[in-house]
């Protein structure tokens, strides 16, 4: 039986111009991916235009083990849906094979993270900035504050911005910080966080000549949120990298909250825990930082399991 496949395809195409208006790439790239699983087909004795499910599955496999990203073997299976959609609203097929298929899942990229040296890089030359005379104090002692508050509590950049002022009258070593849809959650301060707010208080005060705690943020500015921008603090902080040796373009607010969770697992916190911490209502949000979980679970068989131990013995 003659192999009507290339016609259909060609048919399709048309359509696509004529009533969908697709641009010349688009036609082409339909064109090329419509080809590639034909050739993949034929080389299984299944024309495209009878191709059942499966055979599109196995296709889809093919692509993955030639290392295509999810994206692209969801561009595919986009073009295979089109087609066969096309096939079966002409009447040319009784069935659409696509229709049960799932689409490539994309995988959830890991967030950016800093070792634990160079987080103490960026936070001893904040605190040395901060200490040494010259220089506008208050704007030193706010980004050794900043640095120490998101590092210390993993807040998420707009919380942290926007802390009223009456933290400074606080005692104690904890924070409530008001997250998304107004949930407060408690967050614990280090020592060297509460010696940095003190410090930092005071250069405010001088500076205002009125009690800080009283204003309505920690980190009050001339802006129209009446607080430091988030974009000024991001691109100070990158300054900070730069004078602490840190590759600047690695680092962000984001980053050194990934770092305070990432840390806290590798020494052992639970992720239940640590979703407390960050403010994530969902758990799955968490897992994002299972690897170093399974890095964790690793090395402690590894260190602790009596047949790694003999394994390594007769190394």
């Amino acid at each position: 039986m003659r192999d009507l496949s290339a016609l259909q395809v060609e048919s399709f195409l048309e359509m696509m111009s004529a009533e969908r208006g697709a641009a010349t790439n688009t036609l082409q790239s339909y064109e090329r991916d419509l080809e590639d699983v034909k050739s993949f087909l034929n080389a299984r004795g299944v024309r495209l235009t009878d191709a059942a499910p499966d055979d599109l599955r196995a296709y889809l496999g093919h692509l993955a083990k030639q290392g295509f990203a999810a994206s692209s073997q969801a561009r595919r299976l986009s073009a295979l849906r089109q087609f066969f959609k096309f096939l079966y609203g002409e009447g040319l097929r009784g069935d659409d094979p696509t229709a049960i298929l799932d689409a490539p899942k994309k995988a959830r990229s890991l967030p950016k993270t800093l070792s634990v040296d160079d987080v103490t890089r960026l936070i001893t030359q904040a605190e040395t900035e901060a200490g040494e005379p010259g220089g506008n104090l208050l704007l030193k002692r706010r980004m050794h504050l900043l640095v120490e508050l998101l590092y210390a509590t993993g807040m998420r950049v707009s919380e942290l911005v926007s802390l009223p002022g009456s933290v400074l009258a606080q005692t104690g070593r904890f924070l409530v910080v008001k997250g998304k849809g107004n949930k407060e959650r408690l967050v614990p301060l280090s020592r060297a966080a509460v010696t940095a707010m003190e410090a930092y208080g005071e250069a405010l005060a001088a500076e205002i000549g009125d009690d800080p705690a009283t204003g309505d943020f920690l980190f009050p500015a001339q802006s129209k949120e009446g607080h430091l921008p988030r974009q000024v603090f991001a691109r100070d902080l990158k300054a900070l990298a730069g004078r602490a040796g840190i590759r600047a373009a690695t680092l962000s607010p984001h980053v050194l909250r990934h770092a305070f969770a990432s840390h806290l697992l590798q020494n052992g916190a639970d992720l239940r825990a640590v979703q407390e911490l960050l403010g994530h209502q969902d758990i799955s949000t968490t897992q994002i930082y299972t690897h170093v979980l399974e890095e964790r679970l690793h090395a402690l068989v590894q260190n602790h399991h009596p047949l790694a131990k003999q394994a390594k013995k007769t190394d």
